[in-house]
């Protein structure tokens, strides 16, 4: 016998751009319906690791307030990030769903795919920068990464 899954999960991948947030946006209007129930919205921002290099100096050793204020820069980031995607969640009015916001740390294209998997994700929803062929030549594409290797549909949000 196998059992039905009750809840429907979307993963939205959020970060500082207007790219991201026009993919929530476009995500709450068109894959989560009034008339739906048992929806879980995931809110998931990448914090990029704190990457302490010098290269003026092999070796050197940043000071404790140095780390500690990256540190903290990193979360309000984040913190500022999901207060923008809760404000446009409440003002679409999605009260039939649940939210939870998830925060991970590190190169951004593997924490998603490792998130989709972990937290079994049915979809997962992004923005894309729209760089041009260069530039992602050189930075590499997330969304095409996620698209390749994420563990269910990948839904990819073109800006206007």
């Amino acid at each position: 016998m196998v059992m039905e899954k009750t809840e429907r999960k979307i993963m939205v991948a959020v970060d500082e751009s207007q790219e991201s947030m026009y993919a929530l946006s476009w995500c709450l209007s068109n894959l989560v319906s009034d008339n739906v129930n048992n929806v879980k919205l995931v809110l998931l921002y990448v914090k990029p690791s704190p990457s302490v290099h010098s290269l003026d100096a092999p070796g050197h050793i940043f000071s404790s307030d140095v780390i500690s204020n990256l540190e903290k820069h990193g979360k309000d980031l984040a913190n500022s990030v999901m207060e923008r995607a809760g404000a446009i969640c409440r003002k679409l009015n999605t009260t039939n769903i649940t939210m939870e916001r998830v925060v991970g740390s590190g190169d951004a294209k593997d924490v998603i795919c490792s998130a989709v998997k972990k937290l079994e994700a049915d979809t997962l929803v992004m923005g894309t920068h729209s760089y041009g062929f260069f530039k992602r030549a050189l930075l590499g594409s997330v969304s095409d990464h996620c698209a390749k290797h994420a563990k269910c549909p990948v839904v990819i949000v073109k800006y206007p």
